[in-house]
């Protein structure tokens, strides 16, 4: 994971603790008339611009070797994100995959593929979204090794952390069933598992070194 620098907005110049406004010219009255011009001839009022709803939230069910764990994605909290996870869970890319690193009052991280050519072929980054949403308890976001590097690891937050906004991490999703499950993953490995030798070897080598890691059976979208 990354630091990024935070960035501040400059709104207005500040003097003294008061924010400066821009003084406006008061333009002279005109002289009265004798006789009052006739009233303009009143408009209709424009209607309001109607409010676009948001989409609603696409259910994703994981089947676990602990259970069941239910996520809703949210299109409008980190569409680019959204848009590259549902389109992994689609084409089966979570299958069989590990959660291969879980570390307790953090986060939960899987995405690296059961099969070494499927992450191969996913390790095409995305853009970054906004942050628009805290990463709170069971919320799901993307993992990433700097700007733009987003590819197909995310992680389960297990509590609020905060400081990973100002990071730049983009929640697109929540957990809204099952996060007792994930509270379950075996954790005994910590961060042990060296993600390089996961990316090359894929579940052969996690099977020969850390044979207690839990696992998704299969991940789908709820229709």
């Amino acid at each position: 994971m990354r630091v990024m620098a935070l960035q501040f907005r400059v709104l207005a110049p500040v003097v003294g603790g008061l924010l400066l406004m821009t003084a406006c010219s008061t333009a002279p009255e005109p002289a009265q008339k004798e006789q009052a011009a006739a009233p303009a001839e009143a408009k209709p009022e424009a209607a309001a611009p109607a409010q676009t709803a948001a989409p609603a939230p696409v259910k994703v069910k994981f089947e676990t070797s602990k259970g069941t764990i239910i996520m809703e994605v949210h299109k409008e909290w980190a569409p680019i994100g959204a848009d590259r996870f549902l389109e992994l869970v689609k084409s089966g890319y979570y299958n069989n995959a590990r959660f291969f690193r879980v570390v307790p009052n953090f986060v939960v991280q899987f995405g690296l593929a059961a099969n070494p050519a499927l992450t191969k072929k996913w390790d095409v980054p995305i853009k970054d979204d906004p942050v628009l949403r805290t990463n709170r308890g069971g919320s799901v976001t993307f993992a990433t090794a700097g700007p733009n590097t987003r590819t197909t690891q995310v992680f389960i937050n297990l509590r609020t952390n905060q400081m990973l906004d100002d990071q730049g991490f983009a929640p697109f999703a929540q957990v809204v069933e099952g996060m007792d499950v994930v509270e379950k993953l075996y954790s005994g490995y910590g961060e042990a598992p060296d993600q390089d030798a996961i990316t090359k070897r894929g579940n052969k080598y996690l099977e020969a070194n850390f044979p207690k890691l839990d696992y998704i059976k299969t991940a789908a979208i709820v229709e």
